[in-house]
């Protein structure tokens, strides 16, 4: 056999190797960033919650009308998942009396979904909407927390808590001067925001911040969705690692000063 049919040969099983392996990777992720049934249920309106969806974002109304100097939860999901992952958290929020916006990233964050003019279009017109109230907590997951990130370096008015799951930013922008309610949630087993990542960008979140760190939890249990590629496995059970989340979350929405200036 000339060596030219071999090297034909050799590219030819290189070929169905990196298709076989470009298929496996996107079945996995096809299931991994799919929506648990817990969380498609918590996307349905029921005797406490409202539920709606309008060009491109999920509200969660509780049925009883929150007083006015409550603020709104805006929360933005994680790259490539399922954005209705995250509806418990925004149940939660909802069932204690506060408004809840599920905002989702085009295209799910991919192919620079999450740079997209279309996102802060998206966002403006939720803010200039009457029925928004005019004060809300912005708070994200891994690639929505880097949104959030951005989104509370602007000082909008209104803007009177943050909170980042899951990701080592803000890196790229320095949030050290804001005076509102800042919480920053860790796992310890995150295998795509590493602790050690977390740490290194400290210094651009304000001292005040509350650091929630939850021992053994991973990046995939921050939202009600399988197993994401990268990531470790937790040693914390998934219901107790969200549980804590979620309360971080309601303690931001708790302590927002109403008109607490952004910066």
């Amino acid at each position: 056999m000339d060596r030219r049919r071999i090297w034909r040969r050799i590219r030819r099983i290189w070929i169905a190797l990196g298709l076989s392996s470009t298929a496996v990777f996107v079945g996995w992720s096809l299931i991994a960033f799919r929506a648990s049934p817990a969380a498609v249920m918590a996307s349905e309106s029921d005797a406490a919650v409202t539920v709606e969806h309008r060009d491109g974002i999920w509200i969660f109304s509780p049925k009883l009308a929150p007083s006015a100097h409550r603020p709104a939860l805006i929360f933005f999901p994680g790259a490539l998942v399922n954005p209705i992952a995250y509806a418990p958290l925004l149940r939660a929020a909802a069932t204690a009396g506060y408004s809840a916006y599920l905002v989702e990233l085009p295209r799910r964050g991919a192919l620079g979904g999450a740079d997209d003019p279309a996102l802060a279009r998206r966002f403006d017109r939720l803010l200039s909407s009457p029925s928004t109230p005019r004060t809300w907590v912005i708070a994200g997951h891994s690639r929505g927390a880097v949104v959030a990130s951005t989104l509370a370096s602007q000082q909008r008015t209104g803007f009177a808590g943050l909170v980042l799951i899951g990701s080592s930013h803000p890196r790229d922008v320095d949030l050290s001067a804001l005076r509102i309610p800042v919480t920053k949630v860790v796992g310890t087993r995150d295998g795509l925001a590493s602790p050690e990542e977390v740490e290194a960008n400290r210094s651009k979140l304000p001292a005040h911040t509350r650091w929630v760190w939850i021992q053994g939890g991973n990046h995939s249990q921050f939202g009600w969705y399988g197993f994401q590629p990268g990531d470790h496995r937790a040693t914390i059970d998934a219901s107790l690692q969200r549980a804590l989340m979620i309360g971080a979350v309601l303690d931001v929405l708790r302590n927002a000063s109403v008109g607490a200036p952004a910066s």
